[in-house]
């Protein structure tokens, strides 16, 4: 088993960090929902991985909140809020649900509570080389409505800068969660609107922030993240109304 070439290109080349991706997706997207998490000795033998393997990557998996284990009973799937949602694996494996838009929901909750007091801090507190960090996010982003860059990275680049130019280390650490989640809210939020992320909105908060700006910088961000929710909400309410018509 272990010399198969689809379970070696499934697991790529670090077997435990391969046998994590596999079994994290897996557990989240609800595989052992309804059927008991395998035992060591089914994993070595379904994957053709050695034991140590296996159970580093199960130990990894329950340091995410994913597995537990009870003496006679063996491992076991966590219910879902005991998950790890900062965990940047456990977040992508999340949005890979059918039930992604609702996360995307309150992701966007939780944006609106961070990332406009960051613009603000920004504001008040960047250092001209976070200044410039914030206005290069910014150039990408014309350059990608013009077609010269990526519009996805590009827009993670300058939320990503304004968390870091806040200069709290609390806010600047959420950045992998922010840059995980964004790369599907911002697929998602394009596809409903059918365009690329406004320019004139970021630019507003852009403009703020390196006037010094800190309350229009807040305002401005809040407006951002605010219109983001209003189309996710849109969406759900047009996919209830569906349902009660069938």
């Amino acid at each position: 088993m272990a010399d198969d070439p689809l379970v070696r290109g499934e697991l790529g080349r670090n077997l435990t960090f391969g046998l994590q991706e596999v079994l994290g997706r897996a557990i989240v997207i609800g595989e052992y929902r309804d059927r008991p998490f395998p035992t060591e000795a089914d994993i070595v033998k379904q994957h053709g991985v050695s034991r140590s393997v296996t159970r580093e990557a199960v130990k990894m998996l329950g340091a995410k909140g994913l597995l537990g284990a009870r003496p006679k009973q063996g491992t076991f799937v966590r219910p879902d809020e005991a998950w790890n949602l900062f965990d940047t694996d456990v977040l992508r494996w999340l949005l890979e649900r059918k039930s992604s838009l609702v996360l995307l929901r309150r992701f966007s909750e939780l944006r609106i509570a961070v990332e406009p007091a960051a613009a603000a801090l920004a504001a008040a507190s960047a250092t001209e080389a976070q200044q410039a960090a914030i206005t290069a996010g910014m150039e990408r982003m014309r350059s990608a409505d013009r077609g010269d860059d990526d519009a996805l990275d590009a827009d993670i680049a300058f939320h990503v800068a304004i968390l870091r130019a806040s200069n709290n280390p609390f806010f600047s650490q959420f950045r992998d969660v922010v840059a995980t989640a964004l790369r599907t809210s911002i697929r998602f939020t394009n596809r409903l609107s059918g365009r690329s992320a406004s320019i004139d909105d970021h630019a507003a908060v852009h403009d703020a922030i390196i006037a010094r700006d800190a309350d229009t910088a807040r305002v401005r961000m809040a407006s951002l993240i605010e219109k983001v929710l209003v189309l996710i909400e849109r969406f759900e309410e047009k996919g209830a109304e569906q349902g009660e018509a069938r």
